[in-house]
């Protein structure tokens, strides 16, 4: 399908929610450890990912519920206990994750390449 020039790009673009839903910052990182690791409490992700404020982490895994990514379960334990997990539609994206993680291993030595010789004609 092409776009006239008048449609607007990134309403033409079909991937581009999905990007936006998924490759925003930490989503990606958290449904990683999600779909690796399985069913985890927050302080256990939160140790997977060391440089996410703890603020940021509760924010991506409410949007993520919200997005129907991930499930939060409480457990009205002494001291409560809550537990996230990766839902169906989110381990839908393991293959999307298993392309990228293939194409990052056959061609970022390319870019990295790439970036040095530009980097060197300025």
């Amino acid at each position: 399908m092409r776009a006239t020039p008048t449609t607007d790009p990134e309403q033409a673009c079909p991937i581009a929610p999905v990007v936006d839903l998924v490759f925003s910052r930490w989503t990606t990182p958290i449904l990683w450890a999600l779909h690796t690791f399985g069913r985890q409490r927050f302080t256990e992700l939160a140790g997977r990912l060391t440089t996410i404020t703890p603020k940021v982490l509760t924010q991506r895994l409410r949007q993520l519920e919200r997005d129907g990514l991930v499930t939060r379960t409480y457990h009205p334990e002494v001291p409560p206990r809550v537990e996230y997990e990766i839902t169906p539609l989110g381990q839908s994206l393991a293959p999307l994750f298993a392309a990228l993680a293939d194409w990052s291993a056959e061609h970022l030595g390319e870019v990295d390449r790439a970036r040095a010789a530009f980097d060197a004609q300025r």
